[in-house]
């Protein structure tokens, strides 16, 4: 379980570092230190607030047919950015919502390359074909 936190850790932080290296208005302090520092602001920040806020927008979402969800991904990378010295966001509007969707494929492309090399358990995966009776 510590192993499966860190590994989210890691990946957050570096789906930040994409989002900042690709974007001029999003700069990130305290190099490693601050990755992580933000990574774990966010993860609090979307565990506590984004549950909240996924909630109440659940009709906005099912209007636009999920399309809301970037603009929800914004406004919690903007609280983070508010609550970290670490981060800052030039732009509220264009920006987290270009940094939103950067840091999210980075998220879940590197989700499935740590699934696929370490498998859901967190163990290598058995490649040998299944055996045949």
């Amino acid at each position: 379980m510590i192993v499966a936190v860190l590994a989210r850790l890691v990946i957050t932080g570096l789906a930040f570092a994409a989002a900042a290296r690709l974007l001029s208005g999003v700069h990130v302090h305290g190099g490693l230190w601050g990755y992580l520092v933000i990574a774990v602001v966010f993860g609090l920040v979307n565990a506590f607030i984004g549950t909240v806020l996924r909630i109440v927008t659940f009709p906005l979402k099912l209007l636009t047919l999920g399309l809301f969800s970037i603009v929800v991904n914004a406004l919690l990378l903007k609280i983070t950015d508010a609550l970290t010295s670490h981060l800052q966001i030039d732009t509220f509007f264009w920006t987290c919502v270009w940094a939103a969707v950067i840091i999210s494929v980075v998220s879940v492309v590197l989700d499935f390359i740590l699934d696929s090399v370490l498998g859901k358990s967190g163990r290598r995966v058995n490649r040998r074909a299944p055996a045949r009776h």
